[in-house]
């Protein structure tokens, strides 16, 4: 490939990668939100029935659901599948920024810290996403991570050598 063309190259790539991502990611977010949703109210009723049944030393249970959101994404983001499962149903996926490689368990703990604190800080910071390349958030760029379409991604990945 002739240097000319490399630019051009890198040019359609990224934007085969992030084409449509913040319209996926809104709907991946309330995909999660919904998910999330579920299982805090399924682990409140078992939390609140140990409850009961304990005669309130089950109470301090309550404690994890604090937790759960920040538990549910950094599994999720940790895990082989390298996204939370709304994520992965809108066809998207988190991956270095650098070299599109998995996330580092620091990575999805700093991406889900810094997320959750923009969340609780107003949700107004993530349209920060409407004007950067690759349409990154602020915890996109603080974790040195980047959310891309999945189907892309898997087409840039070098085939696996055989044994």
């Amino acid at each position: 490939m002739s240097t000319a063309t490399a630019p051009l190259n890198q040019l359609w790539i990224e934007d085969r990668l992030t084409s449509g991502l913040l319209l996926r990611r809104v709907f991946a977010w309330l995909l999660d939100a919904l998910i999330l949703a579920s299982i805090a109210g399924l682990m409140w009723m078992v939390i609140a029935t140990l409850t009961v049944l304990t005669f309130g030393l089950g109470a301090h249970l309550f404690a994890f659901l604090a937790a759960l959101p920040f538990l549910y994404g950094w599994l999720s983001l940790a895990s082989p599948m390298q996204s939370s499962p709304g994520q992965a149903l809108m066809g998207l996926v988190v991956v270095r920024d650098d070299d599109l490689g998995a996330p580092t368990g620091l990575q999805a703990a700093i991406y889900m810290l810094f997320y959750l604190i923009t969340m609780a800080t107003g949700v107004i910071w993530t349209a920060i996403a409407l004007f950067t390349t690759r349409h990154r958030t602020l915890h996109d760029m603080l974790s040195g991570c980047v959310v891309v379409r999945r189907s892309v991604w898997r087409a840039l990945l070098p085939p696996p050598a055989l044994a």
